[in-house]
C-alpha cells in the first residue's frame, strides 16, 4: 500500500481530555475515528487489524470444530420474553418498526441460536453441536469508557456448543479453554494472562475469565501465588480458597477482561424446549456453552499493554503491515528508483507492506509516523544506505538497526519470525 493513497491521518495529541491509553494512541496513529461516545469507526489500518484478529480466533475455533454462521442483529421481542430478559436487561435496545412491531438490537444471541439449533436437533446423533459466528452487537452501556475496552457497538465473537451430558460439556469446554490460550498467545499476549474464576450467576457456580494484566485495567483480579490462576474479586469474598490449587496466598492485580466462557447447562434450552431423544428414548434437554472474545476489545486490550512512548507495537500476527518501507530522499532519484523497485518486489513475493513514499513530509516526521503507527519491520532507504547497496532494518520494539544487502532483503525477511 502507498502511504500518500491510504485513508489516514495521524494527530500529535487528540483533543478529548480523559481519554484511554488505548483510544489516545489508535486515534493518534489513524486506526480508529470516534464518532460518539462508545462508538467508533474503524479506518484502513484499524480494520485489518480486526481482521486479523477474526482469522486467528476462526483458525482455533475452527480447530474445535466450530461451524461459523451469522445470525440476524434484529430481534423479534416474543423471544427474549421467553427467556424473561426483556424486561430485565437493562443494556437492550428496543425499538420499533412501521408496523409497531418491538425488536431489540442483539446484545447477545442466545434467543436466536437455540430456536435455531432446535430446527435441526432431534436426536443424540445430532449431538455435540458447535456454532459461532463473528458479529455486530449493540449494549446500551450506561457509562462508555476506556476507548474500545467498553463500548455501545462492537464486534464479538461467541460460541455455543450444545450437548448430551454435562460430562460432554465440560470436556469440550476445556477444548475451548486452551483453543483461547493459543488465541491469546498468538497475538502476542503470552505470559500477560491469567485464566480467572468469576460467579456463575444463575448458570453455575462459577464461569471463566481470561484477564490481562495491566496497570490500567479496569478489573480487580487475585492471582493464586501457587498455581498462578486467579479470582476476580467479585467473588473473592466469598471464595478465600483458590478453587483450583486450594491455595490462600494471592497477590492483587490491575487486568483487564479479554475473554470469557459459561457453562449455560439447561438455562436456555429449557426456555425453548431444546430437547433431544438419547439412544434410551427418552426426551431429555440440551446442555449449552457459551464462549465469548470481545474483537474491538482484544485489539483495545493489546494496545494497552503493547506500546513505549513512541507509540504502539503491533505483534507481527495482527499488525496491519509486517513492513514499513521508507524512502528517506530530499532530490535524489536514485533513492527513490530503488525504493518503488523494492516495493514492487515485495509486492510480487507477497510481503504485506506499506510505502511511505509521501514527498512533502521530512525524515523526521517519516520516522516519529513509523514509530506511532507500529508496524513489526521497518525498512529505509537513504543515500547512506544506498552509497552500501544496503537498507537499513529496525524492528519496531528495538533500538538498535542493521544493514542488510539489499539483494538479500527477501532472503532475510522470509527468515523472520
Amino acid at each position: 500500500m502507498l502511504q500518500s493513497k491510504l485513508f489516514y491521518r495521524t494527530h500529535k495529541h487528540i483533543s478529548s481530555s480523559g481519554e484511554s491509553l488505548n483510544s489516545q494512541l489508535l486515534t493518534r496513529a489513524g486506526f480508529i475515528d470516534k464518532l460518539s461516545s462508545g462508538i467508533y469507526s474503524f479506518l484502513p489500518l484499524g480494520w485489518r487489524v480486526i481482521f486479523k484478529i477474526e482469522n486467528v480466533i476462526r483458525e482455533e475455533i475452527n480447530k474445535i470444530g466450530g461451524q461459523e454462521l451469522l445470525l440476524p442483529t434484529l430481534h423479534p421481542k416474543k423471544l427474549w420474553q421467553k427467556t424473561k430478559r426483556w424486561e430485565t436487561m437493562n443494556v437492550l435496545y428496543k425499538l420499533k418498526d412501521y408496523n409497531k412491531k418491538e425488536y431489540a438490537l442483539g446484545p447477545t444471541h442466545e434467543e436466536i441460536i437455540v430456536p435455531l439449533a432446535k430446527k435441526f436437533i432431534q436426536t443424540y446423533k445430532d449431538l455435540p453441536l458447535y456454532l459461532y459466528q463473528i458479529q455486530t452487537k449493540f449494549r446500551d452501556e450506561r457509562r462508555v469508557k476506556s476507548g474500545l475496552l467498553r463500548e455501545k457497538e462492537f464486534i464479538m465473537k461467541d460460541l455455543y456448543s450444545f450437548h448430551r451430558d454435562e460430562r460432554d460439556l465440560d470436556e469440550y469446554y476445556q477444548k475451548v479453554k486452551e483453543a483461547y490460550i493459543a488465541i491469546f498467545n498468538r497475538v502476542g499476549l503470552q505470559g500477560k494472562f491469567y485464566f480467572t474464576y468469576a460467579s456463575g450467576g444463575s448458570f453455575s457456580k462459577y464461569s471463566h475469565e481470561f484477564q490481562l494484566e495491566t496497570p490500567f485495567g479496569e478489573d480487580t483480579i487475585y492471582v493464586c501465588q501457587n498455581c498462578h490462576y486467579a479470582i476476580n474479586k467479585e467473588i473473592k469474598k466469598d471464595t478465600p480458597r483458590c478453587p483450583h490449587c486450594g491455595g490462600t496466598d494471592f497477590e492483587k492485580k490491575k487486568a483487564i477482561e479479554i475473554g470469557n466462557i459459561f457453562k449455560l447447562k439447561t438455562k436456555f434450552s429449557k426456555a425453548f424446549d431444546l430437547y433431544f431423544r438419547d439412544k434410551d428414548g427418552v426426551n431429555k434437554l440440551v446442555m449449552m456453552g457459551c464462549y465469548g472474545i470481545g474483537i474491538n476489545r482484544l485489539m483495545g486490550a493489546i494496545v494497552e499493554v503493547k506500546n513505549d512512548s513512541r507509540g504502539i507495537i503491533w505483534p507481527s500476527v495482527i499488525a496491519p503491515y509486517k513492513i514499513h518501507l521508507i524512502s528517506l530522499s530530499s532530490d535524489n532519484g536514485a533513492v527513490k528508483k530503488e525504493a518503488d523497485s523494492l516495493y514492487n518486489f515485495l509486492q510480487k513475493h507477497h510481503f504485506e507492506v506499506l510505502y511511505d513514499d509521501r514527498d512533502d513530509k521530512s525524515f523526521g516526521e517519516k520516522l516519529v509516523e513509523s514509530d506511532l503507527i507500529g508496524i513489526p519491520y521497518r525498512i529505509v532507504i537513504s543515500e547512506k544506505t544506498l552509497d552500501k547497496n544496503s537498507v537499513e532494518f529496525k524492528r519496531r520494539e528495538e533500538k538498535d538497526t542493521k544493514l542488510i544487502n539489499i539483494k538479500n532483503v527477501a532472503k532475510f525477511l522470509e527468515d523472520l519470525d
